[in-house]
């Protein structure tokens, strides 16, 4: 009897293996532009271990999308042989928009490929209604698109605290606001008409600070965003802890030891109640420093020698600085990074945070590296990590101008 040839393999794996192998080779090759650039061919493939021929292919490709160019100027090897044309990310084409959704207010703000504002507005909430704040935010992105017509929006990202699930491009629940299952990827989408990525706010500028920021190689990164909403995110081996339906990171009734607040949950002295920049303004309010519910007047107030402001900022540094030591303790990271107006904007607050974290980990703790544009940052860099992590899937058509 013959024998049957052995059946062949028609199995998908291999063309789903070369797919992510695209996407992953593409990724590390932008990611070296955009830290390296401009930067030759050869030494992208020497930082990233593809060969040449790999490198030459996937700049070919990005080049084609118009996310990298050829730098004007060729350098030599040496001084001898053929010129090597260094590649750069192209920054006169795409841009992407940023939402960040706080308590009072939106940011929206157009964001270049590294990471850089370069236009902002702040829209203040007339009421939390999330079908409102959504549709201002869309229209306030489409006045600044309007106002820079050279470029050309490759995606939105938006970023809010509370929980919000990145899967759905959905905010779960914000307390603050009074949202729950808030649709937002769907409404910003539908009224802008370009792609939309949704995620918190904290895990979003893990991902701003590994692109650009201080904590860029860094192999472990813990962010702590202490504003109105106190949170936290993780970032291990280039990649943020998510969690089952994007739950990581709720911090906010972690007992914090001293506190005295009472919080809604029933307990006394959770994070979010002690740490909030509405505590701070309701003590500095009590205190006669402010009459208001900004914070950055506490600050000013600071700066201008008033001592009862000086002595509530240093005191919230240094509970801010025991709920980084207790995560610390949990996670152990290689750095930490903090978003706390204090530690932003004065250098007795970040040295209060760092002491009560503790002298043999305090070198391992710094303030954002996007002090004047935090929120703006977020908003943008939840559509830039995407961009980045699988460039050749990026949506670069005209109908997105």
């Amino acid at each position: 009897m013959p024998r049957t040839a052995a059946p062949t393999l028609t199995s998908p794996v291999p063309r789903i293996a070369d797919s992510d192998r695209r996407r992953t080779s593409a990724s590390v090759i932008l990611r070296s532009v955009l830290e390296h650039g401009p930067v030759a061919r050869s030494t992208i493939a020497r930082l990233t271990g593809l060969s040449p021929a790999s490198v030459t292919d996937h700049c070919a490709r990005l080049a084609d999308l118009g996310l990298i160019q050829e730098a004007a100027v060729p350098r030599r090897s040496n001084g001898v042989g053929r010129p090597h044309v260094p590649v750069d990310l192209d920054g006169s084409r795409f841009v992407v928009g940023g939402v960040h959704v706080a308590v009072p207010y939106t940011t929206v703000a157009l964001l270049d490929l590294r990471g850089r504002v370069v236009a902002r507005r702040e829209l203040k909430h007339r009421s939390p209604d999330p079908s409102e704040v959504l549709a201002r935010a869309a229209d306030g992105l489409g006045a600044l698109l309007a106002g820079a017509p050279g470029s050309r929006a490759v995606g939105v990202g938006v970023a809010a605290g509370g929980w919000v699930d990145r899967d759905s491009g959905t905010v779960v629940e914000h307390p603050l606001l009074g949202w729950r299952d808030v649709p937002v990827r769907d409404a910003v989408g539908d009224r802008t008409g370009l792609p939309v990525h949704v995620d918190g706010h904290a895990r979003a500028l893990v991902n701003a600070e590994r692109l650009f920021g201080r904590a860029r190689g860094s192999r472990s990164v813990l962010h702590l965003f202490v504003g109105n909403m106190v949170d936290a995110a993780f970032a291990t081996n280039d990649e943020v802890h998510h969690g089952p339906r994007s739950q990581a990171g709720a911090i906010a009734h972690l007992p914090l030891a001293g506190g005295t607040e009472p919080c809604a949950c029933g307990r006394v002295g959770c994070l979010q109640v002690e740490l909030s920049e509405r505590a701070l303004c309701r003590r500095a309010r009590e205190a006669g420093v402010i009459d208001g519910v900004n914070p950055m007047h506490v600050v000013a107030a600071a700066d201008a020698g008033n001592p009862v402001a000086v002595r509530l900022l240093g005191e919230r540094a240094r509970m801010v600085g025991r709920a980084a030591g207790l995560l610390l303790d949990v996670l152990n990271p290689e750095s930490v990074v903090v978003t706390e107006v204090g530690a932003l904007y004065r250098e007795d607050c970040l040295a209060a945070l760092r002491e009560e974290v503790g002298a043999e980990r305090s070198a391992a703790v710094s303030p954002s590296s996007f002090p004047d544009s935090v929120l703006a940052v977020a908003g943008g860099a939840v559509a830039l990590d995407v961009l980045y992590r699988d460039p050749l899937a990026a949506d670069v058509s005209p109908a997105l101008t």
